[in-house]
């Protein structure tokens, strides 16, 4: 291996620390309670390190939003995709979301500390690549099936994203979690029975 290769791993396993790290932190304590100290700690490397592959603590933390993001996107999709009846792939999926709401890092980091820390617009940028990307696929498949009604997708896929944010933005501020998926994906399964073809 070159000199060059050998350096380019070390640079993405450094930015993996550092991002594996603030996940951690941000996930167990949110945002603002952790400072780029505690990070380049717990990650075993130096602040110049930090520094050296991110602007500001914002912006390592937009990394580990974009990360969460990756994770529930690739915990939704394998479900969806062990299901063989396309109708089921959906339902599936909005469950696999939900269920990924229970975690309080994903709590934490998504619905709680990203709307604030990246701003409204930054937040929902990143929501359109991951959460709203993966709605608009679902939605396409159970139409092309002819499952739901021919419309307009994009405000259809939307209207669902929307949804669920808001049922997990319930489940993480529920005092009794479990009762709070159940009742957010009851109510999610009659919007999805309601948009099906008689």
């Amino acid at each position: 291996m070159n000199v060059k290769n050998r350096k380019a791993e070390q640079s993405a396993a450094t930015r993996s620390a550092l991002v594996d790290a603030a996940r951690s932190l941000f996930g167990e304590r949110g945002f603002a309670a952790v400072s780029t100290e505690e990070i380049v700690q717990a990650a075993g490397v130096t602040r110049g390190a930090l520094y050296h592959h991110f602007k500001d603590k914002q912006d390592l933390f937009t990394a580990v939003v974009e990360r969460v993001e990756q994770e529930i996107l690739e915990r939704v999709a394998a479900a969806a995709l062990a299901e063989p009846d396309v109708w089921e792939q959906q339902r599936v999926a909005v469950g696999a979301f939900l269920d990924g709401c229970l975690d309080p890092a994903v709590q934490r980091v998504i619905l709680t500390d990203a709307p604030s820390v990246l701003g409204l617009a930054a937040w929902r940028e990143i929501e359109a690549r991951y959460g709203l990307a993966l709605v608009r696929a679902g939605l396409q498949n159970v139409m092309d099936a002819g499952l739901i009604e021919r419309q307009p997708l994009e405000p259809l896929a939307h209207m669902l994203l929307g949804a669920m944010a808001e049922g997990g933005l319930l489940i993480a501020r529920s005092d009794d979690p479990q009762v709070a998926r159940r009742e957010v994906g009851d109510s999610l399964d009659r919007i999805l029975h309601g948009l099906r073809v008689a």
